[in-house]
Parts: structure tokens; C-alpha cells; sequence
């Protein structure tokens, strides 16, 4: 059976990360945004076997009798239909599973990533608006630093945005110092973001060892 990673659901990541807000006027005045030009390829074709992966939501867990339950932010509706030992009662597994989402969410990302708060991701997401696409890889509860970046033509400008956990940082930004990117020019025309990339971003805390981050994204461009 194949692992399964925890993230956040795409509601509650939307909202804990703050990405839905991704205007340049929240970049400081003074601040250098690095255009970075795009390779476009007719194919990309290594690599993306990640695509076959998947994971439920972050707070489903498989118990010891071979269920799949809520464990953490759960209805309480759903603990009263469990017992002591947390195997839900036969005459409530169809109750349960009505309000329990069990999807199996397919990977659209595949990353390494040296930065703050960072301790894996599954998950980008990309969509239009106007002549820009953005796209934006998602937090979980052990990563709080996501990978934001538009693109525009043949320029992308791409940035890390870190929400963190503890109050003295809060939510920062490290710009891209360099990097490059491989879009699939085919998934492309048909509002797919297949793309391949390494960026290396500014800390103005250790300038000597820049922060980077690097992988693959499969996603479809929403409108």
C-alpha cells in the first residue's frame, strides 16, 4: 500500500498560507524582482512519475483495524462514532464516510528545497489572470515557506514567501537571485503547467549560503 503523506486540505491551505493574495504591492519598496527567462520545450518527458502519487487529506489516517479515520481537526460528530479504541461502530460507517473526505489527491509537485520551515510538499497550484499566469506550491503542517511565482511572456519572477510559526519572523519574503525554468510548451496550449526549475533566492541573514529550491510541477492552469 502506498505511503501516505499528510497536507493540508486546499481550502485550509489557501487560508493559512495566504496565497490567494499574490499582488506585487505586497513586495517592499526598494525591492529588485529578477525577471527569469523561460526555456520552452516542445516536450518534457523525465521525471514526472510523481503524477501517480497521492495522498488523502492531512487529517486521514489508516487505524489499527484497517480504517480510515479522522485523527486531530475532527467533527466531533465523527469521534462519537468511534469507540474507546477508535474503530468506528458498524452501524455508523456509512455516516462517517459521508462526512469524512477520503479523496485521493494526485501530487502535482515533486521539490527539494533548502529554505526556513521547510519540510517537503506535494502540492502546487496555478491559475490565470488576464495576461498572467501564478502559481503557488502548497504549506502543510510542517512547511510554512511555499514557492511563489508569475509568469508573463517569456519572463517568470519568483519568490519564497515565508509564514512562519514563530511571531518574531511572521511573514517574510526572499526574492530570486537566479535560476531557470523548462516549461512544456504542448501542456501549455492546453492550460497545463508542466515545468521543471532550480531558483536560488537572497538571505539577507546569510547572504555567503543563498537559499534555493528546485523540482518539477504538473498542474492544470485554473481560469
Amino acid at each position: 500500500m502506498k505511503n501516505f503523506y499528510c497536507f493540508a486540505n486546499v481550502f485550509r491551505v489557501l487560508v493559512f498560507c495566504g496565497l490567494l493574495l499574490f499582488p506585487v504591492s505586497i513586495v517592499p519598496c526598494g525591492t529588485i524582482l529578477r525577471n527569469i527567462e523561460i526555456q520552452w520545450l516542445e516536450s518534457l518527458s523525465n521525471g514526472f512519475f510523481f503524477t501517480e502519487e497521492w495522498s488523502y487529506n492531512g487529517n486521514v489516517f489508516l487505524n489499527d483495524f484497517g480504517q480510515l479515520v479522522c485523527d486531530g481537526l475532527c467533527d466531533d460528530a465523527l469521534t462519537r462514532m468511534c469507540d474507546e479504541n477508535g474503530k468506528i461502530f458498524d452501524d455508523s460507517l456509512e455516516r462517517y464516510y459521508q462526512l469524512l473526505d477520503t479523496t485521493r489527491y494526485y501530487h502535482t509537485l515533486s521539490s527539494e528545497a533548502k529554505c526556513y520551515e521547510w519540510l517537503g510538499a506535494d502540492f502546487a497550484f496555478s491559475y490565470r489572470v488576464g495576461d498572467t499566469v501564478k502559481c503557488y506550491t502548497a504549506c502543510n503542517e510542517a512547511t510554512h515557506s511555499a514557492l511563489l511565482f508569475s509568469i508573463v511572456g517569456d519572463r517568470c519572477i519568483v519568490r519564497i514567501e515565508l509564514n512562519s510559526i514563530s511571531p518574531l519572523l511572521g511573514l517574510q519574503y526572499f526574492e530570486s537571485k537566479s535560476g531557470l525554468i523548462k516549461i512544456d510548451k504542448t501542456c501549455w496550449n492546453e492550460d497545463v503547467l508542466k515545468a521543471e526549475f532550480y531558483f536560488t533566492f537572497a538571505d539577507p541573514e546569510n547572504p555567503r549560503e543563498p537559499m534555493w529550491w528546485k523540482g518539477r510541477i504538473y498542474t492544470k492552469i485554473e481560469k
